[in-house]
């Protein structure tokens, strides 16, 4: 027997925020609720079987700090929000959702979205060495940068440095135009995108000329020790093995450093371990050492990204 209930939101901002673009919030509270959710005005209609009902309710409850503020809601905050009723862990999730890390420039809130981003934040924030292993878009750079320059600019650290491997060029960037800089900065070009969703990039010139934020190859960093300095290694995956030795034995007095990189995606001959790989077999039993594991589930992208992904995956799997 179909059962049916109306929830009134408190103003238009707050139907817009539980909406979602397109309506892809209902299609997707109603795909883990098997209810059928319908926005009118600011009446939200559900129907359904009663155990339907009743669960759409409550999946819309524990969001409802986000859409009574008009704060916009993900799929990943449904999917969090179903999982965490489905483990009895609300409490939990209410801490996840107040959690604020970080303010973009254009005053977006930046928090953990998953139970396993919040993991990986407080390993970084409890440990001075963090891996963090996890496929593109799960956040692990991203959450890295957001940490770091909370850090630098409450005077925590005295430099923020971010390094990656050129291995796309082959580190062979002699065959690229322009001065070293110049030739490095594509292969950089993730990092700056995310510092500059923080910090105002009008002021990130002069930071790097004063060496208080460096974002360099890996190659820049034999034989120096980095102290009193927020470290991030990102793309680890296509480091060899010697050269994330080099780094990990970088680390100096009064710093952090966070590795991440995605094991299932180098860029190595095929022949050649990945540092990262390698370090995960070597120190995942070592004391005050985070190590942290996302996955597709962590991922927060566009919903058509996602669903791209994800056929991409069930083609190759299908072909293997």
């Amino acid at each position: 027997m179909l059962e049916g209930t109306t929830i009134q939101l408190p103003s238009i901002e707050s139907a817009i925020a539980l909406s979602g673009e397109k309506e892809e919030n209902l299609k997707t509270l109603s795909k883990q609720t098997g209810a059928t959710l319908v926005m009118r005005g600011q009446d939200l209609q559900i129907k359904g079987t009663e155990n339907q009902v009743d669960l759409a309710v409550r999946l819309l409850r524990s969001l409802e700090d986000f859409w009574s503020k008009g704060k916009s809601i993900s799929s990943v905050d449904i999917l969090t929000a179903r999982h965490a009723l489905d483990t009895h862990r609300s409490d939990e999730l209410q801490d996840l959702q107040r959690d604020v890390l970080y303010r973009t420039r254009k005053g977006e809130e930046i928090r953990a979205k998953t139970f396993r981003q919040r993991q990986y934040v407080k390993a970084i924030r409890t440990h001075d060495l963090t891996f963090c292993i996890g496929p593109a878009g799960s956040g692990k750079t991203f959450l890295a940068v957001v940490l770091a320059v909370q850090a630098l600019l409450a005077n925590e650290y005295e430099r923020l440095i971010l390094t990656r491997p050129a291995v796309e060029a082959g580190e062979k960037l002699g065959f690229l135009p322009g001065d070293l800089q110049q030739k490095v900065n594509p292969y950089l070009r993730p990092i700056y995108d995310a510092l500059y969703e923080l910090i105002d990039p009008e002021k990130i010139p002069n930071l790097m000329e004063r060496g208080i934020i460096e974002v360099a190859p890996i190659a820049y960093m034999r034989g120096r020790t980095l102290n009193n300095a927020f470290v991030i290694v990102d793309e680890a995956q296509n480091t060899t093995p010697a050269q994330m030795k080099m780094l990990l034995t970088r680390l100096g007095f009064r710093s952090r450093m966070v590795v991440t990189g995605d094991i299932t995606q180098t860029d190595l001959a095929p022949n050649q371990a990945s540092g990262l790989a390698v370090a995960q077999k070597i120190l995942q039993h070592v004391e005050d050492i985070g190590f942290c594991q996302l996955t597709q589930a962590d991922v927060v992208r566009h919903s058509l990204v996602q669903k791209i992904v994800e056929a991409y995956e069930r083609h190759e799997k299908a072909g293997s």
